[in-house]
């Protein structure tokens, strides 16, 4: 006769019912318990005997039906793994973990998990994770990216200000070597300290045309200013300076700054016609002071039908070139025109024509 025997057991977990059905010709669990009491049975605890586990099998949260899953027992959710890598003696299994596997005992490494990888296995291991190589981390798109912009052409710079060195006449001029004093008033003057007729040309002149690069107040007003006095006073003494002034003339206008390059050319235009002979005696040395002419000649301000307020103060560069070197043609004799017109061949002679 068949029976059934229901067993109340009580746990850590809280009461749980467990029903045993016994089949018919079968001695049931209790009566073979009641029978043979002093009967040696099998170790088994009471969590083998009653624990209860889910049954996922065929549900969706069964993990082999989820589509990462491995589908062998040599394969990861990302591919199958290379014979190198896998032992040959010993595989995970699915769904197993590291516990699981022969090599590992209690969480440390056995002898057999030591050498699962090959030489040749681990070689291949090493020259795949080279540093700096593959592509893990970077990104693409198949847009465009920013185009770069085309090199614009150099440019020659050949009207760009230079480096001002320094000038004598502000040495001098603080070392108190200079005749020279500054006279405040309702207009700014020069003070000689003697006459202007009795200095050495040959010492003063230089060192005041050196001082016409100056920027710096007040030895900008001092340099032009004495040098207006030295040409108004010189006479006769300016003829022999004439070759000790070319160098200083040279490194003014190769500033190539426009307002040092406008205040030496007044300068020279004085000087041109403050004697006699100074005009030719300037021309050996056109090839000196010439080319920058050529630079700025064309530097004018096209204003159109519009007034030049300012043109009292004749600021304007291409105008003063002209205008110099037409005095420079009118008093350099018959030689001027064609040694200005091989520096500077757009020049048109305002004497022929």
């Amino acid at each position: 006769n068949s029976f059934c025997t229901l067993l109340v057991v009580r746990q850590h977990r809280g009461n749980r019912a467990l029903l045993v059905n016994n089949q018919p010709g079968t001695r049931s669990r209790r009566s073979s318990f009641l029978s043979a009491p002093n009967q040696q049975h099998p170790t088994t605890t009471m969590g083998d005997l009653y624990e209860i586990k889910p049954v996922l099998k065929g549900t969706r949260k069964d993990p082999l039906k989820t589509k990462y899953a491995p589908k062998t027992k040599n394969s990861s959710p990302f591919g199958e793994f290379g014979d190198e890598f896998a032992s040959s003696s010993k595989k995970l299994p699915v769904g197993g973990n590291a516990a699981s596997f022969g090599g590992v005992q209690g969480g440390s490494v056995g002898g057999a998990a030591g050498a699962s990888f090959s030489a040749s296995a681990q070689k291949k291991h090493s020259e795949f994770l080279r540093s700096k190589s593959g592509t893990g981390g970077t990104t693409s798109s198949l847009n465009k990216g920013r185009q770069a912009e085309a090199p614009k052409a150099p440019k020659a710079g050949a009207t760009k200000r230079r480096p001002i060195p320094p000038s004598e006449f502000r040495r001098f001029y603080d070392r108190g070597d200079l005749p020279i004093a500054l006279a405040h008033g309702s207009k700014s003057q020069l003070g000689w300290k003697m006459d202007v007729a009795k200095l050495d040309y040959h010492h003063y002149l230089p060192i005041f045309f050196d001082g016409l690069r100056e920027k710096e107040e007040p030895y900008k007003f001092m340099a032009h200013q004495g040098c207006y006095d030295l040409l108004k006073g010189g006479g006769s003494k300016i003829l022999p300076t004439i070759p000790q002034l070319i160098i200083p003339l040279k490194t003014a206008l190769n500033t190539r700054d426009p307002e040092i390059i406008a205040s030496t050319l007044k300068v020279l235009q004085q000087l041109v016609i403050s004697g006699d002979l100074i005009g030719e005696a300037l021309v050996p040395y056109y090839r000196q002071i010439l080319p920058v002419f050529n630079l700025f000649r064309g530097r004018n301000q096209n204003l159109g039908d519009g007034i030049d307020y300012g043109q009292r103060n004749r600021g304007n560069i291409g105008d003063l070139i002209e205008e110099t070197l037409q005095l420079l043609e009118i008093h350099g004799g018959e030689d001027a025109f064609i040694n200005i017109k091989y520096m500077i061949p757009t020049y048109e002679s305002c004497v022929l024509s």
